[in-house]
């Protein structure tokens, strides 16, 4: 399976010949827990995340095939699993695989790590945890229009509960909304809330995931596969003391879910 070989491992050194990400729209942020979000809400549809590890031995055939297609559906896919990548690993950690497109040209590709949320996943299956942490990661990430946006992902969990510090707070004032779900059982879902007061600023960002875009008569409509359940006051409640998180939400599919990442905009 040459080009679909897929081994998590350390960092690429300088000088390695690879596919370079650029500073395309959806290049990552580095350092703290500032993102760029881009994913098509289109990619979401895709279910083959159910890989025990990131690793070549442990993608299940759809995933390997999504991998390798030189077509649409593989542009998709890679997209998803790059940000995945970005949600799991840690800096230190890399996703590489090879593809060839219609013309016969290889890509080399690096996806880096960036946020840490499961990053013993290129070891071992996901725990629950981690299937939830990563999934309301790639909600926070999806924009329904393919615009980038920097935003502050904040939750009160490990490690995104330390990373934000005095200055992100200052700069990314606007709390839009939470993310939660679980794209990892029979049937995924995601779920999506919206902080009243900044609703707004939300729109403006072109982040209709986040605040819910309104149809010709005015309705609230999904994003994608995202539902949108309405105020977070009345999923989530108060944001903590700080003012920074949500500390939890009410999921209908698991009850209370304290598995939730808050985002935040300048």
């Amino acid at each position: 399976m040459a080009t679909g070989c897929v081994a998590p491992e350390q960092a690429p050194e300088a000088g390695d010949e690879t596919e370079e990400l650029g500073s395309s729209a959806d290049e990552l942020a580095s350092g703290n827990a500032l993102s760029f979000n881009a994913l098509s809400f289109n990619a979401l549809s895709f279910n083959a995340l159910s890989f025990n590890a990131l690793s070549h031995n442990a993608l299940n055939r759809d995933a390997a095939s999504a991998l390798k297609d030189p077509g649409e559906r593989g542009d998709l896919f890679r997209t998803l699993v790059k940000y995945t990548v970005s949600c799991a690993l840690k800096q230190s950690q890399s996703f590489r695989f090879s593809w060839t497109d219609r013309a016969g040209a290889t890509h080399n590709e690096v996806y880096p790590g960036h946020l840490g949320l499961a990053h013993q996943w290129n070891r071992r299956p996901l725990d629950d945890e981690g299937k939830r942490m990563v999934s309301a990661c790639l909600a926070a990430h999806t924009n329904r229009y393919g615009v980038s946006v920097l935003i502050s992902m904040r939750s009160r969990q490990n490690p995104l509960r330390h990373e934000v510090d005095d200055d992100e707070l200052a700069e990314y004032p606007h709390v839009e909304g939470a993310f939660w779900g679980n794209l990892f059982t029979k049937t995924p879902y995601l779920r999506a809330c919206y902080n009243t007061a900044n609703v707004d600023v939300a729109r403006a960002a072109k982040r209709d995931c986040a605040a819910g875009h309104l149809d010709a008569d005015g309705d609230l409509e999904s994003c994608g596969m995202i539902d949108i359940v309405g105020s977070c006051k009345e999923s989530c409640g108060r944001l903590d003391r700080s003012g920074e998180y949500y500390k939890s939400c009410d999921d209908p599919e698991s009850g209370e879910t304290r598995y939730v990442i808050t985002t935040a905009l300048r």
